[in-house]
């Protein structure tokens, strides 16, 4: 078959009938010249001049992404630790998806445990103080020590969108007066997730390899040979080209995915696939590298540009001896130990004088930079920038100098996106730990949840939770009010779900505090003497108001 989408075409009729002349030197066959049909003729051609350099080869999986993710991830982190935009668009998604941490909110399926309600609110709320037992101190949550259960959250998610993916493995200590739980979660960065190098090869290029029992090893993660599900990880001691680990020898550990008697994880792989046999994660900021490292030399090249405008520096040509003048260098007044004190060197400061040796000039072009169009220029590759990463312009640059309508709608537009993060980050980290964590108290007594290791549906049951996280921005928090009061009375939300949307907060805490301030209140109105307007105003409006507002 021809390439390209080319196909011969021969005229209907003539099939059976090529004409073919014969004579003794040579056979000539005649055939209607090669016609492009559907794509072929389109996106696919190989003729057209827009195209016909266009040669796009994709491989597999591991060809296009594995054999690369090394190199990615070096570029991502330093992306994000150099190029401002690409700051912002990591940590604006941090602080949009999990901001202080997503709160839990134990929400059991009360039919299917034959709970009354009042029964299912007690048992949610031991449920989440026992967790908040746990996940509110470092020491009870973190391997290391470092983080509540906040924390990790924050930096699984920024971890994974600057090298692609992360890995939390979940240990098991001994248990303390202070600490009743023995589940720990330990963060494990992507570098570290690796083929071990049985081949002899230079540590970060191994990708593929094959473990003793036969199954296949992508990047560090374990394949059944037979099913291609993932059984294990391989984790190494030190990081590729690592220099503080001179010494130590360089080692990889195998854990299991799931543990054999109980089922439960032993690692959670925090990764968005976007290929279908993709094993291995890519940074978030994989598709606008190129852009992202241009913006950033074309600012620092502004930069410079203005620096150098500010300074203004004379030369002098002399023929007198210079040490006879007086003279500064650029920096004197700071040490600055980047100064150079070599008579063949020349620098520019402000306010500087500069001695010239006989028959030396400078001659500067004027390049009139900064340029006009910087500023428009930037915005142009920040809305594509921000296009791709599903963050509109104005989110992405915190400006927001547009109407009120575009610029709720960069709000809302943005609010999809980091939803949808949030929900992928509960179902790969949140959920999970919280369900291990939940077998760990049952098992230990400290919650009693009759049927949990019997049934699956009952240990699904109680193991139904929600996760509350940042409210969607706000641009006048008064409209945004009304429409959910307004949504709530036609039945369209529940108080809950406003309650969520508009402060993260929780409905039914907002209840019971409620309630306690009214009776509160109600004393304090009936010991003390209160303001006139709650004593009997003698202005009916007053009163009236006071009325309205004891009534609410």
């Amino acid at each position: 078959m021809p390439c390209g989408g080319f196909v011969p075409f021969t005229p209907p009729g003539t099939l059976n009938n090529l004409s073919e002349e014969v004579d003794n030197t040579e056979i000539r066959t005649t055939k209607a010249a090669p016609q492009a049909m559907g794509y072929g003729d389109a996106g696919a051609s190989y003729v057209r001049r827009a195209l016909a350099a266009f040669i796009a080869r994709s491989g597999s999986p591991r060809d296009d992404i594995d054999m690369h993710n090394f190199t990615l991830r070096q570029r991502g982190r330093m992306l994000y630790m150099a190029s401002p935009i690409a700051t912002s668009a990591i940590r604006t998604t941090c602080t949009n998806v999990v901001g202080i941490g997503l709160k839990l909110k134990s929400h059991v399926d009360q039919e299917a445990l034959g709970m009354t309600p009042e029964q299912a609110r007690a048992w949610q709320r031991t449920t989440e103080a026992e967790w908040r037992l746990w996940s509110e101190k470092k020491q009870n949550c973190d391997a290391t020590g470092m983080c509540n259960f906040n924390g990790i959250q924050q930096l699984a998610l920024a971890s994974a969108l600057m090298s692609g993916d992360c890995v939390a493995l979940l240990p098991h200590v001994g248990v303390t007066t202070i600490s009743p739980y023995g589940l720990r979660v330990k963060l494990v960065e992507a570098d570290l997730v690796s083929t071990p190098d049985t081949m002899g090869v230079m540590p970060g290029t191994i990708t593929e390899g094959t473990a003793p029992n036969g199954n296949y090893i992508y990047d560090g993660v374990e394949v059944d040979k037979n099913t291609t599900a993932i059984v294990a990880y391989h984790i190494c001691n030190h990081y590729p080209f690592e220099l503080t680990q001179i010494g130590r020898p360089r080692e990889w550990v195998r854990v299991e995915a799931y543990g054999k008697r109980t089922g439960l994880p032993n690692v959670l792989h925090i990764v968005d696939p976007e290929r279908i046999g993709q094993y291995r994660g890519v940074t978030f900021l994989a598709p606008i590298i190129e852009q992202l490292l241009q913006i950033r030399r074309y600012t620092e090249s502004e930069l410079m540009a203005a620096l150098v405008q500010s300074f203004f520096t004379a030369w002098i040509e002399t023929e007198t001896d210079p040490s006879l003048f007086p003279t500064n260098e650029v920096g004197e007044e700071r040490g600055d130990s980047e100064i150079s004190h070599d008579t063949n060197e020349y620098e520019m400061g402000a306010g500087q004088v500069i001695h010239l040796k006989p028959g030396e000039k400078v001659n500067f072009g004027n390049p009139n930079i900064p340029t006009n169009g910087f500023d428009a220029f930037v915005k142009s590759v920040a809305t594509q920038i921000g296009a791709a990463l599903e963050i509109p312009r104005d989110v992405l640059l915190k400006e927001f100098n547009s109407s009120y309508s575009a610029s709720r709608g960069a709000l809302l537009e943005a609010y999809r996106f980091f939803r949808k993060k949030r929900t992928w980050l509960v179902d790969s980290l949140c959920q999970p730990v919280y369900e291990v964590w939940l077998a760990e108290a049952v098992a230990r007594g400290r919650i009693s949840a009759p049927g949990f290791f019997v049934d699956p549906r009952i240990r699904a049951a109680y193991c139904g939770a929600k996760w509350i996280g940042p409210a969607q921005s706000q641009i006048d928090p008064s409209k945004e009010v009304k429409a959910a009061i307004e949504a709530v009375h036609e039945g369209f939300k529940t108080h809950e779900q406003a309650t969520v949307e508009l402060d993260g907060g929780d409905w039914e805490e907002n209840m019971d505090q409620l309630e306690r301030e009214k009776i509160r209140l109600g004393e304090v109105r009936g010991t003390t003497n209160m303001p006139a307007s709650s004593q009997g105003n003698s202005d009916p409006d007053v009163a009236k108001v006071s009325q309205e507002g004891d009534d609410k």
